[in-house]
């Protein structure tokens, strides 16, 4: 049943939900050098994120949430992304798994109503946990050592899964595992936080993004229902990737890296207002080569904008995507949001690469975009065996 705390939700438009963000993100802004340089978890910002209805942003609005598809979802992770990347990553693997719960014909209905009510009702999270230290990322191939043991009262699950994102606070865990059959399947086990036998192990000292708390899960014999499996199957029924989990994976972690690149362009441009050497007696902002960088930074930001919200937008209208086009955006969004961060450092020196200076975060932050799935080397090669017809 939906709540009339949802069913206010419900009523709001969609821009709506952008004025949200934006009302939160300077708290999140203020927060986010804190969070860096202890490596703490923003739980204040879920808080708010939930109080503000936009947790539950791409619950299917007959399930209490507000429905949105990829294109306001993108730009609502563009905005956090700007003051927090951290939480936007988070956000972003949260928003994912619901809309792609919302549409997929696998997902057991009862398990996906389960989630949606929670997530409508309060701070209750979920994320995929896909990567292993022996494994990798399994878009690279190959099966999971973690293993799931079907018994007469349940599954019971064991293995080691890292790069967690959000680990402090998600209440659900969509685990990929095999099954221990003789001819053994694949697929997601949805496993609630904190069963006895699981436990989180504190690994995440990065280089950016310090605040996701993407650190080790571990399990260890931990016995879910057997409706827990969601999704199994033969491991090559796997081969072809699911089009909506594609593409809005690519577009929501791209909208991400641009949030961070545009705010390094604000930090910049304030920085060439404001610096005023002594051998030049005027702003910096006055040199056409500092014009130039900035303009150079413009012309990227600008391209990404289009990408995102056009290649969002034909997802939302039913326009029949591939997979290699949305690695496309992927790639070119991020790629050009590195490079934005580099042209200003490229003017800043030793100020930009400072602590005290938000420009040193936000460079280690978007370096980041460079190693979510799908990574570049995999889109190129996939690429160019498509144009040689391999």
């Amino acid at each position: 049943m939906v709540t009339s705390a949802a069913q206010g939700r419900v009523a709001h438009s969609e821009p709506d939900y952008i004025a949200r963000a934006e009302a939160l993100a300077p708290g999140f802004a203020a927060r986010a050098a804190e969070h860096d340089r202890t490596g703490s978890f923003p739980f204040e910002n879920f808080r708010e994120l939930s109080e503000a209805g936009l947790l539950s942003l791409t619950v299917p609005a007959a399930l209490g949430g507000a429905g949105a598809g990829a294109r306001y979802t993108a730009r609502v992770l563009g905005i956090i992304g700007k003051a927090d990347p951290s939480t936007a990553l988070v956000l972003s693997m949260h928003y994912i798994n619901h809309l792609v719960m919302g549409r997929s014909p696998t997902w057991p209905a009862k398990l996906s109503r389960k989630l949606a009510r929670e997530t409508v009702d309060g701070v209750a999270l979920v994320n995929a946990l896909r990567v292993e230290p022996e494994l990798g990322s399994p878009s690279r191939g190959g099966l999971p050592a973690t293993i799931a043991r079907r018994t007469e009262t349940g599954w019971r699950l064991t293995g080691h899964k890292i790069y967690s994102t959000g680990s402090p606070i998600l209440k659900w865990y969509l685990v990929w595992a095999r099954t221990d059959e003789a001819e053994p399947r694949v697929g997601q086990f949805l496993v609630p936080a904190g069963l006895p036998g699981t436990r989180i192990v504190e690994t995440w000292d990065h280089h950016g993004l310090r605040a996701s708390g993407s650190h080790d899960v571990i399990f260890d014999d931990v016995v879910i229902p057997l409706d827990a499996e969601v999704d199994i199957r033969k491991p090559a029924d796997w081969n072809a990737r699911d089009i909506t989990q594609a593409t809005v994976h690519t577009v929501f972690v791209a909208a991400i890296y641009d949030g961070v690149a545009r705010a390094a362009r604000d930090w910049f441009v304030q920085f060439l207002k404001q610096r005023v050497p002594a051998s030049l007696g005027a702003p910096l902002a006055t040199l056409p080569r500092a014009q130039e960088i900035l303009g150079a930074i413009e012309v990227r930001l600008a391209v990404n904008a289009r990408l995102l919200d056009t290649f969002a937008r034909d997802f939302d209208d039913g326009v029949d995507l591939s997979t290699g086009e949305s690695n496309v955006v992927k790639l070119t969004v991020t790629n050009n949001a590195v490079a934005a961060v580099e042209d200003a450092l490229s003017l800043t020196g030793n100020h930009g690469l400072s602590r005290t200076n938000p420009l040193e975060r936000h460079y280690r932050d978007v370096l980041c975009g460079r190693v979510h799935t799908p990574q570049d080397d995999a889109t190129r090669i996939g690429l160019g065996r498509a144009a040689l017809g391999l």
